[in-house]
């Protein structure tokens, strides 16, 4: 089994700390964020010294009904080969709908999104998985994820659901001890009794982040410190089976290095005082259950229908399914539109400097009628062009600013900032009026 050790998530906000940080075993990095050809220099010194690096996908949905997109698994193999990383990770969630099962059109959510735990889900997942297993070039671990929601008429526990997974396919698990936390406030799941339902040899890794609760709901944010109760899950985990690695996650609002440095050393004292037995011996790499030879067409077909319908509610303002708590539904639609916002930000990060402090309140109410059905770069190039094209830009300058950014990035290629190109192209608008 790798033993991986104490690591923390690599992010360019904190690349520098991370390379003097003592005790970093090793890091983990968000794959899409990453260019195999074009390595960030951080990571470039941290593997020549011999630290691991292992990519860590969140746009796969292997929970999906689709089965995985093969490009999507290539660019994660490639990332995986380049960082010479000994397994991958991703996670047990849906991230779209609608598509050619269900006749309708592609939704995408921009988050990670609970799947169902019925027969009819893990027997996709499992397939799904088997698929990705196949086109790797090292083992996968999955993630269990955090939720705001729950599914009416589920068939299993997290445990139940998470042994027959692994059970089934040899997948190594993720376990997110700050998830099962967030369960347990969110959807009443005692962390405790999902534990003891794990097969403890299949675990990887283990993820612990922080959070925030508000109004009886639990956020994970990965931009808060790591509260008492996480640890102590963790301290549980690491009373039944050594882990094989340990990362803290920080996505945003990162502290000083000194306050990362404590929050490790807090990490290792729940592990160390979980003082559990170490897990020897090798990682299972195929199935022990030989694959079905039945088809999972219609259990894709049902999974389809029922999660288009509960993203389309999500994203599209569509009735709520029968079953889910409207109000529960209603924190995780804001969440969703929330971090839409700042991704958006982030990816097109001149439109809150153009907008100023217009720009969340009309990326919101934006967001209300216009779901998401392609990448985030996409959703930032619609959402000016729907404020250029709704004429209520008051400032002249505000719109010709945002006229101009779109421009710059609606065409196939950027346009020439060479002074005759400029003229030739606002004579040619000049003659196109007339």
């Amino acid at each position: 089994m790798e033993r991986l050790g104490t690591g923390i998530g690599w992010r360019p906000e904190i690349a520098d700390a991370v390379e003097r940080m003592p005790g970093i075993d090793w890091v983990e990095v968000v794959a899409e964020n990453l260019c195999p050809g074009h390595l960030p220099e951080s990571l470039r010194r941290l593997r020549e010294r011999g630290v691991t690096v292992v990519p860590h996908g969140v746009s796969l949905g292997l929970g999906g009904a689709d089965r995985p997109d093969a490009t999507r698994l290539l660019a994660l193999a490639e990332r995986a080969e380049a960082l010479g990383s000994p397994l991958v990770t991703e996670h047990i969630a849906f991230v779209r709908g609608g598509g050619p099962l269900t006749a309708s059109p592609r939704l995408e959510a921009g988050h990670l999104l609970p799947v169902p735990r019925t027969r009819d889900a893990l027997d996709v997942l499992c397939e799904n998985i088997r698929i990705a297993q196949d086109a790797l070039p090292v083992p996968l671990a999955v993630e269990n994820i955090a939720a705001l929601i729950s599914w009416p008429g589920e068939e299993m526990t997290e445990g139940q659901f998470l042994y027959d997974l692994a059970d089934r396919t040899g997948v190594r698990l993720l376990i997110d001890v700050a998830n099962l936390h967030t369960n347990h406030v969110n959807r009443g799941e005692d962390p405790a009794e999902a534990l003891a339902g794990l097969p403890l040899e299949a675990i990887a890794y283990v993820h612990v982040a922080g959070g925030f609760e508000r109004d009886g709901v639990w956020h994970d944010s990965h931009a808060h410190p790591v509260p008492r109760p996480v640890l102590d899950i963790l301290t549980d985990l690491a009373s039944r089976v050594s882990p094989p690695g340990v990362l803290l996650e920080r996505d945003e609002n990162f502290p000083e290095p000194g306050e990362l440095e404590r929050e490790l050393g807090a990490i290792r004292e729940a592990v160390e005082k979980g003082g559990g037995p170490r897990a020897d011996g090798a990682w299972r790499t195929a199935a022990p259950v030989e694959p079905s030879s039945v088809s999972t067409d219609p259990a894709r077909q049902r999974l389809a229908l029922t999660q288009t319908a509960l993203l389309s509610a999500l994203v599209a303002g569509t009735p709520v399914p029968e079953g889910f708590d409207r109000v529960r539904l209603g924190v995780q639609a804001r969440a969703l539109a929330a971090k839409r916002a700042d991704v958006v930000a982030k990816v097109a990060p001149e439109l809150p400097v153009i907008l100023g402090a217009g720009y969340r309140p009309a990326f919101l109410a934006y967001a209300q009628g216009a779901p998401m059905t392609d990448g985030y770069r996409r959703d930032a190039l619609i959402f000016a062009e729907q404020l250029l094209l709704g004429g209520k830009l008051a400032d002249a300058r505000v719109r010709r600013e945002l006229r101009e950014w779109w421009l710059e990035r609606s065409g196939p290629t950027p346009r020439s900032r060479r002074p005759a190109v400029r003229l030739a192209r606002a004579t040619r608008r000049v003659l196109l009026r007339h």
